[in-house]
């Protein structure tokens, strides 16, 4: 089957030029709510013999059997359901399988009662299932934990906390410089030479 599209014209364009195995699954009516219970499949397509009622349009109401199917147009024509032209000739009046409902059909054919076959659990699935009632599930009994509370309540021994010694880092000892004679001791700085009155 063709990529879904949502472009009108490329839609129009698979509905031309869509091959015959596609029109024909285009061509699919619903089913009479007594058929969907019987069968339990909600739409169909269309065959030459099958019962339907129009459910839309002027003709609304009218029943009839299909005479011809027209998959190149997509239309339906049934007996009895005429009309009379300027000239006096009779010309059925074609109808879209959308807006009519199947009455009744046969299942005298294998490959529409292999289709019916292969809808019914597609139908199935899609039924809303019945409510069941909550199993109630026991729990194994457990054993009794200890609260939070009698464990506060136990008498606690004191335990008896030790002063920790901290280390102090070493404070440097400035050593004591011996004694020198003066001829031995360096000069600390160089004395810069006073400046004399009259001296530059």
């Amino acid at each position: 089957m063709q990529a879904k599209v949502k472009n009108p014209r490329k839609q129009r364009k698979h509905l031309y030029n869509a091959p015959a195995h596609i029109r024909h699954k285009l061509m699919a009516a619903p089913l009479t709510k007594d058929l969907v219970k019987k069968h339990g499949v909600k739409t169909l397509p269309v065959r030459k013999g099958d019962t339907v009622r129009i459910q839309r349009g002027d003709n609304k109401g009218f029943e009839g059997k299909i005479s011809r199917v027209d998959l190149k147009n997509y239309r339906i024509y049934l007996e009895g359901l005429t009309r009379e032209k300027v000239d006096g000739t009779n010309i059925f009046l074609p109808l879209h399988p959308s807006n009519v409902v199947i009455k009744s059909f046969s299942l005298n054919d294998k490959k529409r009662k292999a289709i019916v076959e292969r809808k019914k659990p597609l139908e199935k699935e899609t039924a809303p299932k019945p409510t069941q009632k909550p199993i109630l599930t026991v729990k194994p009994k457990s054993k009794p934990k200890i609260s939070v509370i009698e464990e506060i309540e136990e008498p606690t021994k004191p335990v008896a906390v030790k002063p920790v010694a901290v280390k102090k880092a070493p404070i440097a000892k400035k050593t004591a410089v011996p004694k020198a004679t003066a001829a031995s001791k360096p000069s600390a700085k160089p004395k810069s030479p006073k400046k004399t009155e009259g001296g530059q």
